[in-house]
């Protein structure tokens, strides 16, 4: 446990660096917003185009692993979005609720470090959750929320914005390479290499830099939505994976560490964007990356042993 808390604690060392720098306003939210730019469209577009360019698809898609991943993440949307509608909430803030107990930030935080933690051959395991997430669950909320206002759903724009996602349009570039089996040129690999090396510690700080901006309201859902991440939405693709689909172990343990991660930070984008629970969900993002620092550790160090 300990080894692997020190294995984790440079990725955090710099989520706390780009916090401080956003905390004193050395590092104000202007520079954080291109920050993210830059890392959202260029360097962890190339980091995902060079990862699965020289992957064998066999490697990435694993039908038994995604109907696990879609098993247990839809059973802890379905908690979330049943205990948000206990409360009386409305359809769309407990459509928000739901997707943010099991949206993980795969893409900014579990694939530079996933594949660092637990070793190359995670990073199909990896691409496939974010995958999932982005495409099925990214699209739900967005029609339920669509729904929820205009009473009907617009299939157009919902597909525009699945084109428009850089790490979609990266990831199926790289996927169309390599069922072509063209080789990759040297200058070519060199250039996303270098650019992709920007992500890890572009994406970590920058992550740092937005949590500075959050404050922890709204402490009684947000706490409820933090340990639905941390804690519920691993148990329950662990259990779908071994117990139910059989997924092999290694496979398995990945799923398990990336359903581990706090929640994702383009959840509150989403949040701001329609209206819809934005404190909640920034003071969930807040709890659950600060506990991450422990829990991660924790999930990391059984899923090996």
């Amino acid at each position: 446990m300990l080894a692997i808390f020190l294995k984790t604690l440079p990725f955090f060392g710099l989520i706390g660096l780009g916090w401080f720098a956003g905390r004193t306003r050395f590092f104000p939210a202007e520079a954080t917003a291109w920050l993210t730019k830059f890392v959202f469209y260029f360097a962890l577009s190339a980091m995902l185009f060079r990862f699965t360019a020289t992957l064998e698809l066999s490697e990435l898609f694993d039908l038994r692993f995604a109907l696990a991943y879609l098993a247990g993440s839809g059973l802890i949307w379905l908690l979330g979005f049943g205990v948000a509608r206990m409360r009386r909430l409305p359809l769309a803030e407990a459509a928000m609720e739901a997707h943010t107990g099991m949206t993980g930030n795969t893409g900014f935080l579990g694939v530079p470090m996933l594949v660092v933690l637990l070793g190359p051959q995670a990073v199909g395991p990896v691409l496939m959750v974010l995958a999932i997430d982005m495409i099925v669950f990214s699209s739900l909320i967005t029609v339920l929320i669509t729904a929820a206002r205009h009473g009907r759903v617009a299939l157009a724009p919902l597909a525009l914005g699945l084109v428009k996602n850089p790490m979609i349009v990266s990831m199926g570039a790289g996927l169309i390479w390599a069922a072509l089996h063209l080789p990759m040129p040297a200058p070519l690999q060199e250039f996303v290499t270098l650019l992709g090396a920007a992500a890890t510690p572009g994406a970590l700080f920058a992550i740092g830099a937005s949590l500075a901006g959050r404050s922890a309201e709204r402490l009684g859902p947000a706490l409820w939505l933090s340990a639905a991440k941390l804690f519920l939405h691993p148990l329950a693709v662990g259990i779908a994976a071994l117990m139910v689909f059989g997924v092999e172990p290694y496979a398995a343990g990945v799923m398990i560490a990336a359903a581990a991660l706090p929640v994702a930070g383009n959840v509150y984008i989403l949040a701001a964007h329609y209206g819809v629970a934005p404190q909640r969900v920034s003071a969930a993002i807040l709890i659950s990356t600060a506990a991450s620092i422990l829990t991660i550790p924790a999930v990391i160090a059984w899923v090996t042993g």
